[in-house]
């Protein structure tokens, strides 16, 4: 998709290949396709499209096929839920219209991203977490199972967050997907806390065959509480996948975190050798952390500039 969203040329990109040449010209939006074929993730090739599409030529619309709500990448709520909220603040909008659910291991989801370009990318400040305000969710079921289980998880999550958090009040309400909205047959649940300035964070899991209901809804209230336990001001899942935005705005661009993670590092890693961005990591010094395990990663933004605008 991104060598012919950049009429590229692309070499060594087939299974069993250990090299791939990657020569790009210029970035010219339009509408493009990309289908997994299975339940491969339409989130991560969302994840690698939008920064092409920020600095393409006219608008894009990206239709994307694959698994929605997938393992082992965020699940197509997260993306509109969290990531999409926080990654506006750099100063562009897109729209994520979601046609058709898809779960391992068939796939068949489709999810359409409209967005158009922009001149450049600003800074963006994520230090202030602020007070947790607000608990909310959705438990999902797909296809045959029943709605049982949908309600299983949501209870399940609610009953564990409820031991740490007893102040406020926990909406997660549970949902049959309809029909003609979800292709094959899936579970999971999302959680999401939001503060008084505007941080959100998220837990969640996905159902597996044999995995009772209340130990996926357990899995994603344990990740939620542990991603408000560090003091950062994101969650360990959106801090690697706001990196490549740091790097390409104008200006500095500084993120508190909780322990810095793999995934992050090599994103740093990358865009430092690529974009020639700085970035410095460093522990955080306000007082209210130093029981915390909290991090600040600051970016000096390369300032990209869209030459087509």
């Amino acid at each position: 998709m991104i060598r012919d969203f950049c009429d590229g040329q692309l070499e060594g990109a087939e299974i069993g290949s250990t090299e791939i040449m990657f020569t790009p010209e210029k970035i010219k939006g339009g509408v493009h396709t990309a289908d997994t074929k299975t339940a491969g993730s339409v989130c991560l090739l969302m994840q690698v499209s939008m920064p092409c599409a920020l600095f393409a030529a006219c608008p894009s619309e990206l239709r994307l096929k694959g698994g929605t709500n997938a393992e082992m990448a965020p699940q197509i709520d997260y993306t509109a839920m969290v990531f999409k909220p926080i990654v506006e603040k750099f100063g562009f909008t897109f729209n994520c219209d979601i046609k058709m659910r898809g779960y391992y291991p068939k796939g068949g989801g489709e999810v359409i991203i409209r967005m158009s370009p922009v001149k450049q990318l600003n800074p963006i400040n994520l230090t202030d977490r602020g007070s947790v305000t607000k608990i909310y969710g959705r438990a999902f079921v797909a296809g045959v199972l029943p709605f049982k289980v949908a309600k299983d998880m949501a209870a399940a999550a609610v009953r564990c967050i409820r031991k740490e958090i007893r102040d406020l009040y926990v909406n997660i309400q549970p949902v049959q997907e309809p029909k003609d909205q979800a292709f094959g047959n899936g579970n999971g649940i999302i959680i999401i806390a939001e503060t008084s300035t505007g941080c959100l964070f998220a837990g969640s899991s996905l159902g597996k065959r044999g995995v009772n209901a209340d130990k996926v809804g357990i899995e994603a209230a344990e990740m939620l509480l542990a991603n408000l336990r560090h003091g950062g001001a994101v969650d360990e899942y959106l801090q690697d996948q706001l990196i490549i935005f740091m790097a390409l705005a104008s200006g500095i661009s500084r993120i508190k975190t909780g322990p810095v993670t793999l995934h992050t590092q090599t994103a740093i890693h990358f865009a430092e050798q690529l974009a020639k961005a700085k970035f410095t990591v460093k522990k955080s010094e306000d007082e209210e952390d130093a029981s915390k395990d909290a991090y600040i990663i600051e970016c000096q933004g390369i300032g990209m500039t869209n030459p087509n605008l």
